[in-house]
């Protein structure tokens, strides 16, 4: 299936297209970033606004540009925003009614990802999320082990809703690497 065909399934909400989408252009995005920022906690950061970003204005995306391009452009604004605001955290507020806009992934059926976490060893698996950076254990612990929704997620991590949803969708990637590659 080519590029454009899982961009047009996302824009019609299709989860798989989104996961697609982000495996595919994720080091594009945060390679170009790291570049820019020379710090990794930066560039994931950004990164993660970028396709939170994307997927929740992916229906405006005019497919006459590369969406790598379109991606980079969206980054480079996220990065400049986070500079404006010299905060210490990068995350841009979203009102209401963006927050109710923010691209809506259907959490229902479980993930390749969600299986092999529930299959694993409780001990050896914990083993395997203490390599995830700090952030992505802690959306892991609060998700599945404290078995929170992603808005209750959003709400005690004090981010937007989409933004939990790409760095949990993320984090259960980069486990299922782990896990995989301990095997």
């Amino acid at each position: 299936m080519e590029v454009i065909t899982y961009i047009e399934s996302a824009k019609k909400g299709d989860q798989v297209a989104f996961t697609f989408l982000l495996d595919h252009y994720w080091n594009d995005v945060y390679g170009f970033m790291l570049k820019r920022t020379e710090n990794e906690t930066d560039s994931e950061d950004i990164t993660i606004e970028t396709f939170s970003k994307a997927f929740d204005k992916i229906a405006t995306y005019n497919p006459e540009f590369q969406f790598n391009t379109w991606l980079i452009a969206i980054a480079k604004n996220v990065h400049i925003d986070m500079l404006r605001k010299k905060k210490s955290t990068i995350f841009v507020e979203i009102t209401d009614e963006e927050d109710q806009q923010a691209y809506n992934v259907v959490d229902t059926s479980p993930t390749v990802e969600d299986a092999i976490i529930t299959e694993q060893n409780l001990s050896l698996l914990l083993q395997f999320i203490k390599e995830l950076k700090p952030h992505y254990q802690e959306v892991i612990q609060l998700r599945y082990f404290q078995e929170m929704s992603y808005q209750e997620i959003a709400e005690q991590l004090n981010e937007p809703l989409s933004n939990v949803k790409i760095k949990l969708l993320r984090a259960k990637k980069l486990l299922a690497e782990i896990i995989v590659n301990k095997k």
